[in-house]
């Protein structure tokens, strides 16, 4: 059976990647984002000084095999008074945390309640944040800052830093040793993505590891962090970080949708700007892997299905 390693943050990786992945006969490890600073999660990480439980929470809802009761009352958000705005699963993980004092108990214990087959780690426990360095110089403090700019999002991202620096949890580096495909994204490249790979050890890891890396790239692009990036521009940046080469990129090679759908879409996503694309076409065609990844109506985003038939196909080779 092979073992896949999945890197990522955000809705993007847990129901696109693990939705697809989870009932196909491989082990999963997946490696959660914790630094989140914004909304229910980033209250709960600076009033209990812990780390954040919103990645690890969607890792976990993407992975269950319950009843849909279970997994609504889980994704249920509280509307007024004092707990407005948090999440029923958010409050339970902080709470199992701060009464047991062991994250990994805790983990155990909502694995149990969810009857999930695979294994769900955080890439750390430091209590570090993600800062991002721009063009002009400026410093942008915290990932919810860099996710959803205050600042001038046409200004580009220099480069993104973990301070302080945040060590590596050693069951996310021993899973990616023992991997045989490792999968990063999708998801948000900077606010997301990047405080996995700065996490100490996590890079170097990777890039020692026999595993296949598998970058799977945006559909579409994200006003403040990838404006105008191409396939290449979204890949190279990942190798950057990285600091090596991944084998595959994963990328949407479909027609454009119609100018009326992104419009749809954008209504409730107004970050996203427009759909990702090759810059050039005489890029190494084993690497540059461009299939049909989107469904054919409705939301722009990656189709489980089929993207979890390309990254087997790609681990086998």
């Amino acid at each position: 059976m092979k073992h896949i390693v999945c890197l990522g943050g955000g809705n993007a990786m847990p129901k696109t990647v693990l939705a697809g992945l989870k009932r196909k006969p491989v082990k999963l490890s997946v490696i959660c984002a914790m630094l989140d600073s914004g909304g229910s999660a980033g209250r709960l990480r600076k009033d209990y000084k812990i780390v954040s439980p919103g990645d690890i929470r969607r890792a976990m809802i993407a992975l269950a095999d319950t009843s849909p009761i279970v997994e609504d009352l889980f994704n249920y958000r509280f509307e007024v008074g004092e707990l407005k705005g948090h999440n029923l699963a958010n409050l339970l993980i902080t709470g199992l945390e701060l009464s047991n004092r062991n994250y990994e108990k805790s983990l155990e214990t909502l694995s149990r309640i969810l009857n999930i087959r695979h294994e769900v780690l955080p890439v750390t426990l430091s209590k570090s944040n993600l800062h991002a360095e721009l063009e002009n110089g400026k410093i942008v403090h915290g990932e919810a800052n860099i996710d959803r700019p205050r600042h001038n999002g046409n200004l580009k991202i220099r480069r993104v830093f973990l301070k302080p620096s945040a060590k590596a949890y050693p069951k996310a580096l021993e899973a990616i040793k023992h991997a045989d495909a490792i999968v990063i994204g999708p998801g948000d490249l900077y606010s997301s993505i990047m405080q996995i790979l700065l996490t100490e050890g996590i890079a170097r890891t990777i890039c020692a590891s026999k595993a296949k890396k598998i970058y799977v790239c945006n559909v579409m692009t994200k006003y403040g962090e990838t404006n105008d990036f191409s396939v290449e521009d979204f890949a190279g940046e990942v190798e950057n970080y990285l600091r090596c080469g991944l084998d595959y990129v994963i990328y949407n090679n479909h027609r454009a949708p119609s100018s009326t759908r992104v419009r749809s879409y954008q209504k409730a996503h107004r970050e996203l700007l427009k759909p990702v694309f090759m810059r050039s076409k005489k890029l190494n065609s084993r690497k540059f892997i461009g299939v049909d990844l989107i469904p054919k109506s409705g939301p722009i985003v990656h189709d489980s299905r089929k993207l979890a038939n390309v990254i087997l196909k790609l681990s086998k080779k």
